[in-house]
C-alpha cells in the first residue's frame, strides 16, 4: 500500500519579492515512513517526524497540520526581502571621474523616467580608491535576466538605439576594469534581519554608509565559519546589541567561499559605539572565536562605502523613506561676484 501527498505553494509577488515552498510527504509503504524529512524550505530548514509505524489516518492528519504550517511559512517568506544581490563593481580611471559621474546621472535619470531597473550606487571611502559598486536586489536568476532587459529598454526609450549604444561606449571609456557578482542572501546568518519588506526598505532608505567585512573561508571549513557567525549573532542578541549585520555569499562571478557581512549605517559615527567581539562574546567565547577563526578563515578585509544618491535609482519604497536624499536637486550655478573695480563705480543714474 502506498500513500503520497504533495503541495506546491507559489505565492504571488508581494512588495517586489517572490517565494516558493514545496512540501512533500514521502510515500508510506506498508504504513511505514521510509524518510523522516517531511518539509524542506529554502535555506535547508526542515520539520521532522520520527521514524515509526503510523496509520493512514494519522498520516492524513499530519498532512493537514503540515499544510497549515506551510501556509504560515509561505506568508512569512512572501514578506521577506529578495534572495540575491546582483553586484557590478567598477574601477574608474581617476582622470575620467567627472565623465563617469555625468554619464551615470544620465543612465539613472533614464531608468527613473521610463520605469527601468533599480539599484544603489556606492563608492569606497576606506578601501581601494576609485571603486564604485552598483547593487540591485533580485528575487532569482531569472529576475536578474529580466531586469537587464528592462534596463536596456529604459535607455532605448530615452536615447534611441544609437544613443544608448553611444552611452554604453562613453561609460566603458571611463573604466579601468569591471566585474560582476551574484550573491545569495544569507538571512540565516544575519543579525537583526528585516522582518518584512517594509522593514527592509526602511533600513535601506535611511542608510548613508555601508561597512562590509569580506570574509573568505578555507576550503572545507564553510560550516565552521557559518557556525561562528551564528554564535556571534546569538551572543549579540543575548546582550541586546543594536544595529544589524546582513550576510550574503558569492554564488557567481567570484569565490563561493566569500561572505560579505555588511552593516547599513545612518552615520559613520555609529562605528564609535560598536562593542568589540570580546565584549560581545566574553572571554571564553572570544577564545573560541580566535581558535575557529584561525582554522576556518583564509582571510578577511574591511571596507567602508559611502552611498551615492546622485547615480542611484532605488526602488520607490526606498526613495519614499527620504525623498530629499534619494532625489537630490542639481546644485544651482553660483552667481559670479562683480569685480572690485566694477563694484566701486557708481550706479548709472
Amino acid at each position: 500500500m502506498q500513500y503520497f501527498c504533495q503541495w506546491r505553494v507559489e505565492p504571488t509577488k508581494i512588495g517586489g519579492d517572490y517565494s516558493q515552498v514545496t512540501i512533500d510527504v514521502i510515500r508510506m509503504i506498508d504504513n511505514d515512513f521510509h524518510y523522516p524529512l517531511l518539509y524542506k524550505a529554502p535555506g535547508g530548514s526542515g520539520l521532522q517526524i520520527p521514524h515509526k509505524r503510523i496509520g493512514v489516518t494519522m498520516l492524513r492528519r499530519a498532512c493537514g497540520v503540515l499544510l497549515l504550517t506551510a501556509l504560515s511559512v509561505v506568508m512569512g517568506l512572501a514578506q521577506q526581502p529578495t534572495g540575491y544581490l546582483d553586484v557590478f563593481i567598477v574601477k574608474v580611471k581617476p582622470e575620467k571621474r567627472a565623465e563617469f559621474d555625468l554619464v551615470n546621472k544620465k543612465i539613472a535619470e533614464a531608468n527613473r523616467r521610463h520605469q527601468g531597473d533599480t539599484w544603489l550606487a556606492y563608492e569606497t571611502a576606506y578601501g581601494e580608491g576609485n571603486t564604485v559598486v552598483f547593487s540591485s536586489a533580485r528575487a532569482s536568476y531569472l529576475d536578474a535576466e529580466k531586469s537587464y532587459d528592462v534596463f536596456k529598454g529604459a535607455l532605448g526609450k530615452a536615447y534611441g538605439e544609437a544613443g544608448a549604444k553611444a552611452l554604453y561606449q562613453e561609460f566603458n571609456s571611463t573604466l579601468e576594469s569591471s566585474r560582476s557578482e551574484l550573491r545569495r542572501r544569507r538571512w540565516d546568518l544575519s543579525y537583526n534581519a528585516p522582518a518584512d519588506s517594509a522593514a527592509y526598505f526602511q533600513a535601506v532608505g535611511n542608510a548613508r554608509w555601508i561597512r562590509s567585512a569580506i570574509v573568505r573561508a578555507r576550503p572545507g571549513h564553510q560550516l565552521e565559519l557559518e557556525a561562528l557567525l551564528k554564535d556571534i549573532n546569538a551572543a549579540a542578541q543575548k546582550s541586546n546589541q543594536p544595529g544589524m549585520r546582513w550576510v550574503s555569499q558569492v554564488v557567481e562571478g567570484g569565490n563561493p567561499l566569500t561572505y560579505y557581512v555588511s552593516r547599513l549605517l545612518t552615520s559613520i559615527g555609529e562605528m564609535d559605539k560598536t562593542p568589540t567581539l570580546r565584549e560581545i562574546l566574553g572571554d571564553e567565547g572570544y577564545d573560541k572565536f580566535l581558535k575557529t577563526n584561525a582554522e576556518a578563515v583564509a582571510g578577511s578585509e574591511y571596507v567602508i562605502y559611502q552611498i551615492l544618491p546622485e547615480i542611484s535609482n532605488p526602488p520607490a519604497e526606498v526613495t519614499a523613506v527620504a525623498p530629499d536624499y534619494w532625489n537630490p536637486r542639481p546644485k544651482a550655478a553660483a552667481t559670479p561676484k562683480p569685480k572690485a573695480a566694477d563694484a566701486a563705480k557708481p550706479a548709472a543714474q
